[in-house]
């Protein structure tokens, strides 16, 4: 039986948050399935991945797998989703119950009139642990509640992605066009949003404030610390991003889309830019310009553009100071913003 929407829960030693997590997707009942994948843990998540999955047969799936790290998780539900639609919820987020039934309602509703949407979009929230939070909304860019393409939608603000967070895909499109993310790597989050977008043939928004996007805990991944730890992996990810699409092609049929993929990948060069000169190791000052260089000789023209960007400006000033300065203007606009 197919299900309308597959939720993929991965989760490494997930035990104290992964709970809250599926109980706000249990709301969706009998036309969702959630797949928890206990991607190697050592902790109790296993067994709570294997409780809900006892408690609710119909809905719950516990799959067990040695750590592969969050993109195999991703590609493994994947690979078992039987619902039309497909979304990734990181075990310490959660989904709002009042949201979700208004994006499940809008899902139904185009697929009982036969209207096949590749891409559905909602807002999402960053949840701060402090208390505080923020939504970032799409109101500008899309009409609220109709399918459009890309070439319909409105331009995106310089701080405006579509994250993980805020996306649902069609199943099948994802596994028409391949995409594996790689293991054990971070940020591939990153590359599962990015790689799809061309063959997106129909996007419908709806402005509900969906996905609350847990922040705070020490040992997230886009913690600043971890971030400089595992700058290497943001690189490789940037460069599968690069390496995915030939962006001057896309321009030729699809110039809205190519100004939002360009900007989107102009943010990855920036911010992995920034991590790399926060770091303070002056081996790290020369991946960043190996890094640039790759660019310069995959796609000159992009490489261009990109450094002639405003967006850049401030990571291409001389010196130990000018790194300083860059990293010290990035954290001040990540405190005005309080976003990732």
């Amino acid at each position: 039986m197919e299900k309308i929407i597959t939720f993929a829960v991965p989760c490494y030693n997930s035990e104290s948050y992964m709970r809250r997590c599926i109980e706000s997707l249990l709301g969706a009942g009998e036309d969702s399935e959630i797949i928890i994948i206990n991607d190697g843990s050592k902790d109790k998540t296993g067994e709570i991945a294997d409780e809900y999955a006892a408690k609710y047969p119909e809905i719950v799936r516990a799959v067990h797998q040695e750590n592969g790290g969050h993109g195999e998780g991703v590609n493994v539900g994947m690979r078992l989703a039987k619902g039309k639609y497909y979304k990734v919820v990181d075990s310490d987020d959660r989904l709002d119950p009042e949201a979700l039934k208004v994006m499940l309602s809008c899902i139904r509703e185009n697929l009982s009139n036969n209207t096949e949407i590749d891409m559905y979009v909602s807002n999402y929230v960053y949840d701060h642990a402090d208390g505080e939070r923020k939504t970032m909304k799409y109101s500008n860019i899309f009409p609220d509640g109709k399918a459009v393409s890309w070439e319909e939608t409105k331009r995106f603000g310089i701080s405006q992605y579509l994250m993980m967070h805020s996306v649902i895909y069609r199943t099948q499109l994802l596994r028409d066009i391949g995409i594996s993310l790689p293991k054990h790597t971070f940020y591939v989050d990153n590359l599962y949003m990015y790689q799809p977008f061309p063959s997106v043939k129909s996007i419908y928004y709806k402005d509900v404030d969906l996905y609350y996007y847990f922040l705070g805990r020490d040992d997230q991944s886009v913690s600043e610390k971890n971030m400089i730890k595992r700058i290497d992996q943001q690189i490789t990810v940037t460069k599968l991003m690069t390496e995915c699409h030939d962006l001057s092609e896309i321009k030729k049929t699809q110039p809205v889309l190519y100004k939002y993929m360009f900007h989107e990948l102009a943010m990855m060069y920036t911010i992995s830019t920034v991590f790399l000169f926060a770091s303070k190791l002056p081996e790290n000052v020369e991946k960043n310009k190996a890094m640039w260089r790759y660019l310069k000789e995959k796609d000159p023209v992009t490489y261009k553009k990109m450094k002639l960007m405003s967006l850049n400006a401030f990571t291409r000033l001389p010196g130990r100071f000018g790194r300083g300065l860059t990293v010290f203007a990035f954290r001040i606009v990540k405190k005005v913003f309080k976003c990732n």
